[in-house]
């Protein structure tokens, strides 16, 4: 097992550092997805096209004539941003941060007549950290007795005037952002090249920014288009299983060891429970792959394109059930195309890269490095093995160290009582590792481990042990310098597992 002990810290590159970015932008939305989907639900039956109209719910007039507000306007010009300005500002500075980043964006709402999405993404977080160095200022230098009358009237005063400047300041210029935006992607409509974005998303979305791209671009702009039109096609762009489905069909047909053995099993997480991580390690051991998935991408698009078809909310996570849910009306058809077609050509593109490496796949899988075709053969069994165990241990001797001196005397002594499974967002692969993992510990007896799943940007440095997907290590590092370290090429079955669960047997010996 590979593990490391972050004691310095290293540079994560531009990759990183965009990673970071998207995280945060996500990390806004992706706790309030539960509050789209209730949107989205009103919206699908209540309102006057729904399925069930509801005029007092629906909001719009009913035979005699009387006006309704109903719940699907203010939910999404209202509740929805100011979940999003607090969930940003309790990012930035806690529960004090939340507080002042949503009186700040009441501002921003006010001053404009459309959903302010973006807004609440710039005004939340600026706001709490704006705060934060305020509370600087005087910080320490209070009279006993006097810190809740500073605080909180420091904090009102503060949100106040900021919420003035929204309205004067930051409405006007957001909602020209969000105009221009919005033109953008009507003309990419309009032009018929909106399709082309695949050739971001898809490689973006094995580079773990998908969450980024879908909750932290495509879920306010989409958004606020369903609400002018009933229903979006950003919410397909990323979501959509498809491309990944056909990967994995092609593997399950024409893959070789046991990379073709464990496709199945990942169809049934990615394709039915939503959880596209899955599929990435199958593109990361092929790379050229990548062009498999974005022709499906931007077949999918196409296809929605030409049928005019769209979600009413975000589907998350991108379960074929979530997305049959959230389709509008009248685009079942375009819908279910988009995710048919866009797995087709993945297949195909797939199935015709595979079949053409298939002789060279089979020599490779007996020669080449020794620990790395053990470590891949394990991780494609998802579990290890005492004969390949064997194998490993003469490959490390003969390896000159793979394992840093120093990492190795971490490992031996450093007590493990508290294990975190991080990835992006903090929800779909993570959970999955930690109940994995979980499960394994229960069943080996060891009742002194607590193991629970997070986002890598809410790690904090009180953890004994940290599981990463290998592209995300480096950002975990930074979060949790002085934790264990664990890279990860599969969460759902990598052998790593049964080594972490040894180590934890040991210790208790």
């Amino acid at each position: 097992m590979t593990t490391t002990s972050a004691g310095a810290k290293r540079p994560g590159g531009a990759r990183v550092a965009v990673q970071r970015f998207g995280t945060f932008l996500s990390g806004m939305i992706m706790p309030n997805i539960a509050a789209f989907i209730a949107w989205g639900l009103i919206t699908a039956f209540f309102i006057e096209t729904g399925w069930t109209p509801v005029p007092a719910l629906g909001g719009f007039p009913d035979a005699a004539g009387n006006e309704y507000t109903g719940l699907v306007g203010p939910m999404i010009i209202y509740m929805l941003p100011l979940l999003i300005a607090n969930q940003g500002g309790r990012m930035v500075y806690d529960t004090r941060g939340g507080v002042v980043g949503v009186i700040a964006t009441v501002g921003v709402i006010v001053g404009t007549d459309i959903p302010m999405f973006l807004g609440a993404m710039i005004m939340g977080p600026l706001a709490a950290w704006l705060m934060k160095h305020i509370d600087r200022i005087w910080d320490g230098k209070i009279k006993p007795g006097f810190e809740m009358l500073v605080n909180n009237f420091s904090a009102g005063i503060f949100g106040g005037l900021m919420a003035i400047v929204g309205f004067y300041g930051f409405a006007p210029a957001v909602t020209w952002l969000s105009n221009v935006l919005e033109s953008a992607v009507n003309w990419l409509v309009v032009a018929g090249l909106l399709p082309l974005v695949s050739l971001l998303v898809e490689p973006g979305k094995i580079l773990f920014l998908n969450n980024a791209i879908n909750h932290g671009v495509f879920t306010p702009l989409g958004t606020q288009q369903a609400l002018e039109e009933g229903k979006s096609i950003l919410f397909l762009i990323e979501a959509n299983p498809g491309p990944g489905l056909g990967l994995l069909l092609a593997f399950t047909f024409f893959g070789v060891g046991m990379a073709r053995a464990s496709a199945p099993g990942a169809i049934v997480i990615q394709f039915l429970g939503g959880i596209h991580e899955i599929y990435f390690p199958y593109v990361l051991m092929k790379p050229i792959l990548v062009l498999a998935v974005i022709g499906g991408g931007m077949t999918g698009v196409a296809t929605n394109v030409i049928f005019d078809s769209g979600l009413r909310a975000p589907a998350s996570p991108g379960s074929i059930f979530a997305i049959i849910l959230q389709t509008a009306s009248d685009s079942y058809v375009g819908v279910i195309l988009s995710v048919v077609l866009s797995a087709t050509v993945s297949f195909v593109i797939a199935s015709i890269i595979l079949r053409a490496s298939r002789k060279r796949d089979l020599e490779a899988a007996g020669a080449g490095d020794l620990s790395s075709a053990i470590a891949q053969t394990e991780a494609n069994k998802g579990k290890s093995s005492d004969v390949l165990g064997g194998l490993q241990a003469a490959g490390v001797a003969a390896g000159a160290g793979l394992v840093a001196e120093g990492e190795v005397t971490a490992l031996e002594t450093k007590q493990i009582h508290s294990i975190v499974f991080a990835c992006d967002a903090g929800m779909g692969s993570s959970a999955m590792g930690a109940t994995v993992l979980r499960n394994k510990i229960k069943k080996a007896g060891i009742d002194d481990v607590d193991v629970v799943n997070k986002a890598v940007a809410n790690l904090g440095d009180d953890v004994d042990l940290v599981v990463t997907h290998q592209d995300l290590t480096e950002r975990a590092k930074r979060q949790s310098p002085n934790a264990l370290h664990v890279s990860v090429e599969n969460f759902m079955n990598s052998p790593k597992y049964d080594e972490i669960v040894e180590l934890l047997r040991s210790k208790g010996e």
